[in-house]
């Protein structure tokens, strides 16, 4: 895998807002952006009002991409109507995510940038996997990777990178699931990715804790003492700088977000809201510990705005800029 090869851009559900917003981010990167090629369907994508180009090879699509949007065409077998999901195009949703995974093993894209998919249709076609992340994760299982495997879930936006221990669980059976094994695993997977996948030498990671004030000394919960500072002495002892269990309310001002390089966060909200608040538009989903690099836009398919022109690319644009200099780092190890 090179940073000079183009990225892998799946074309999502079709009949959401992604070949909407891929239009429109390729609208303002063709000129100064980094290069990509769409895997989806080229009628679907001529019909967003933008000049497309089929192509062979992902090799082709920087010679093209400052005049035309490439597009490996793999057509989907329904017509989609915006807004309204069919299961007849599940099966092509997911043939174009494995497309991407593929040109990204073997080195013909830097990354992949996968636009939002809709989860019923794909399970009412079968598809037995939570969501993209899972299947990303089953596609290159058997791929070397020289580090700990993840997926880990990270959110970022701006200056803050929030990383998940536990991800779409009820809040009620998190405090189970927060695990000693689980959260050094997981800060092990963000360390080497700061590392491999951000160009930081020796990242700072900062650990929220579950309860309110982190525990207060026990008063309010003992998760802090008995599974979350073990297992900082864990990482500590392998040479991961992490903090103490800190309070989560104080741990994503400005001036504390100065102070790390990423956050490790124990549950959906606790990473999302802060992420969300700081630029509920411009958030990008990152899969670390994988082979390949993959991000995505922070939202979903949007269904009641899909075909409307109302879609803002802002979250895609983010995730293909940030996957380009995450594949650059990559390369440069």
């Amino acid at each position: 895998m090179t940073g000079s090869a183009p990225l892998a851009l799946t074309m999502g559900e079709p009949a959401g807002v992604g070949p909407e917003i891929i239009a429109k981010a390729w609208t303002a990167l063709r000129q100064d952006g980094a290069p990509f090629v769409v895997i989806g369907d080229l009628t679907l994508m001529r019909a967003q009002g933008v000049p497309c180009r089929s192509v062979t090879a992902p090799s082709d699509a920087s010679d093209v991409f400052a005049t035309a949007l490439p597009v490996l065409d793999l057509p989907v077998k329904s017509p989609p109507v915006a807004g309204r999901p069919d299961p007849a195009n599940a099966g092509v949703t997911a043939d174009w995510i494995e497309q991407a995974v593929s040109l990204a093993l073997s080195g013909d894209v830097s990354g992949v940038v996968t636009a939002p998919i809709a989860k019923a249709p794909l399970y009412a076609a079968g598809f037995r996997f939570p969501g993209h992340t899972e299947f990303i994760a089953e596609l290159t299982a058997d791929a070397p990777f020289a580090g700990t495997r993840g997926p880990v879930m990270m959110l970022t936006a701006r200056d803050l990178r929030a990383c998940l221990v536990t991800i779409h669980v009820p809040l009620a059976e998190v405090p189970e699931l927060v695990t000693e094994e689980r959260v050094i695993r997981t800060a092990r997977v963000v360390h080497e990715a700061m590392k491999r996948d951000f160009g930081i030498d020796r990242p700072r990671l900062a650990l929220a804790g579950l309860n309110p004030h982190a525990g207060e000394g026990g008063a309010l919960g003992l998760q802090e003492i008995e599974v979350l500072t073990p297992a900082v002495e864990s990482l500590r002892a392998e040479g991961v700088a992490i903090t103490d269990p800190l309070p989560a309310d104080t741990l994503f001002h400005d001036e504390a977000r100065k102070t790390y390089d990423a956050a490790i966060c124990l549950y959906h909200d606790q990473a999302l809201i802060p992420v969300k608040t700081l630029d509920f538009w411009g958030g990008v989903n990152v899969s670390l510990g994988l082979p390949i690099i993959r991000t995505s836009p922070d939202h979903g398919t949007g269904f009641d705005i899909a075909g409307k022109g109302v879609a803002r690319p802002d979250s895609l644009i983010a995730a293909i800029r940030l996957a380009s200099e995450m594949a650059a780092a990559r390369a440069a190890r």
